[in-house]
């Protein structure tokens, strides 16, 4: 995870395996500007009511939270979730 994305993640939650669900939790003040980074670089499929966001990006799925938390869906390893985090938040 570069620098940059560094900026915006609190803390990663659960375990890398073919059938877990990574959570990131963005920090507090930082979690306006995420939105913004992710709404330009990944396709939004639908939103509920300003508080739930569900996007992709290439071939991965994933939902954001107006709390600040971000849950990926079926990423096998931590290489994989940081480069996506990279691309995401630059």
């Amino acid at each position: 995870m570069s620098a940059v994305s560094a900026d915006y993640i609190a803390r990663i939650e659960g375990t890398c395996g073919a059938e877990s669900d990574i959570i990131v939790v963005l920090k507090f003040d930082k979690k306006d500007q995420a939105l913004e980074k992710l709404l330009k670089n990944a396709t939004l499929k639908n939103q509920i009511a300003d508080m739930i966001y569900n996007f992709t990006y290439k071939e991965h799925v994933f939902r954001f939270y107006a709390s600040g938390r971000i849950i990926f869906k079926g990423i096998k390893d931590k290489q994989t979730l940081n480069k996506l985090i990279d691309s995401l938040l630059l």
